[in-house]
């Protein structure tokens, strides 16, 4: 039923998406208030400094730099949190959910790091807690667990979730270019901050797969418990060894059930090229979701200005509706697993080692023996090069093993004084 109240906004932050969210408003401003069944208003504006002037789509909006003020603000129906962090972010969530007031929230890390506390204040406040735009920016992945997949029990869930580190791999992939030039290259472009630990580390992919793994399990996994590697110490050889054995290396959250058990972890993993995840490029991102109906992919840009707020504005929309907040619904509250934790260590896969070693005989021998030692079977070999004195790389592909006997019979064969350069270890998807 259409409505002539509108839905008043209070947004904290101006950045990036926080002006998406203004443009989109005021450009789609006629079709959002036919979606929503009611005009959708931004009042207020929470900005760091009164002293810049304001021009663009939250021109005619109130500035002020009360962090709380949207929250306090009886006329606010719903808070937009896109200040990031996870300090003032939190305190403006919280008292605004302690007000009464909807919440949607872009902050993946503050969800992480916090969602035990604010998931269970907005359910027992009986109120919206959006966050659609937290988990893969624009591509829209919370309606397709909490609806379209509702009948499926899911078992696995991964996906690029960081285009930055996307970009620099398709970089050094498509170009053969050194880790350090194609990261110099992505920040160029604006695809990665000046400091890019969050993004090439690892970090801001886990924050997405702690969200992900509550979407799809209903399992709280601390972020603590997640193992995470990062892809700086990627190399163009070794991408250009797994391409030649079938695979491209891509940063992977991934999550399994595995005999009543979770297991998760963000790391370089070989991906075999005819799957539709090696072959997504850039910055776009992708997430792969399989259960009893099969594999499903959604795909799309990640982050951004208009991917992002697109999102942040779908949760307002559907808060406009009206829809009861138990049809939102809330990861791993109203419906919380018994699966255990697995460590990903203990997790069964293919591996990919590349070793730099001296061109003579019995290295290969000797590398096989402390393998077979652990039970772990050679599968591929690849050997190509002259030794310069630099040594030749050996790139081995195992059957199945548990990463922990992986690293246990790495640690050997350093002993054994055969390698000339540090290991690399990669978990075959």
């Amino acid at each position: 039923m259409k409505q002539d109240k509108p839905l008043v906004i209070g947004m904290a932050g101006l950045g990036t998406v926080g002006s998406g969210v203004a443009r989109l408003l005021e450009d789609n401003a006629e079709s959002i208030a036919k979606r929503a069944g009611r005009p959708v208003k931004l009042k207020s504006v929470v900005v760091r400094s009164m002293d810049k002037e304001r021009v663009g789509a939250a021109k005619d909006a109130e500035y002020t730099t009360d962090l709380l003020a949207p929250a306090n603000d009886p006329e606010v129906d719903v808070v937009l949190e896109l200040i990031g962090g996870t300090t003032a972010a939190r305190d403006l969530i919280v008292a605004a959910l302690e007000n009464g007031k909807h919440v949607v929230t872009a902050n993946k890390a503050l969800l992480a790091e916090h969602g035990d506390e604010i998931f269970p204040l907005a359910r027992r406040k009986n109120l919206h807690l959006g966050f659609e735009a937290s988990v893969a920016g624009g591509i829209p992945i919370l309606q397709p667990i909490r609806d379209t997949l509702a009948a499926n029990e899911l078992f696995s869930v991964m996906g690029i979730l960081n285009g930055t580190a996307n970009f620099i791999l398709t970089q050094m992939s498509r170009q053969c270019m050194p880790f350090d030039e194609a990261l110099a290259q992505a920040q160029e472009k604006g695809y990665a901050e000046a400091d890019p630990t969050l993004d090439i580390e690892g970090i801001d992919a886990a924050h997405k797969l702690v969200l992900l793994v509550q979407l799809a399990f209903g399992l709280n996994y601390p972020l603590e418990k997640l193992r995470i590697w990062g892809i700086s110490r990627v190399t163009p050889m070794d991408i250009a060894f797994a391409r030649q054995m079938g695979y491209e290396i891509k940063l992977l959250g991934t999550a399994r059930k595995v005999d009543g058990k979770v297991t998760a972890g963000v790391y370089p993993a070989l991906v075999p090229s005819h799957f539709l995840l090696a072959k997504v490029e850039g910055s776009y991102n992708a997430v792969r979701l399989e259960g009893n109906a099969g594999p499903v992919m959604l795909y799309g840009y990640g982050a951004g200005d208009l991917p992002t707020a697109s999102a942040v504005l779908a949760d307002v929309i559907a808060i406009a509706r009206n829809c009861e907040p138990n049809n939102l619904g809330f990861p791993g509250m109203e419906f919380p697993t018994d699966a255990d934790i697995l460590d990903l260590d203990e997790a069964v896969s293919e591996h990919f080692l590349r070793f730099i070693v001296p061109d003579r005989p019995g290295v290969l021998r000797d590398i096989a023996g402390v393998l077979a030692s652990h039970d772990i079977s050679i599968a591929q070999v690849i050997q190509k090069g002259e030794d310069t004195g630099a040594g030749v790389p050996l790139v081995l592909q195992t059957h199945e093993a548990s990463a922990r006997e992986i690293h246990t019979a790495m640690d050997e064969v350093e002993k054994l004084d055969i390698t000339l350069d540090r290991t690399m270890h990669y978990r075959i998807l």
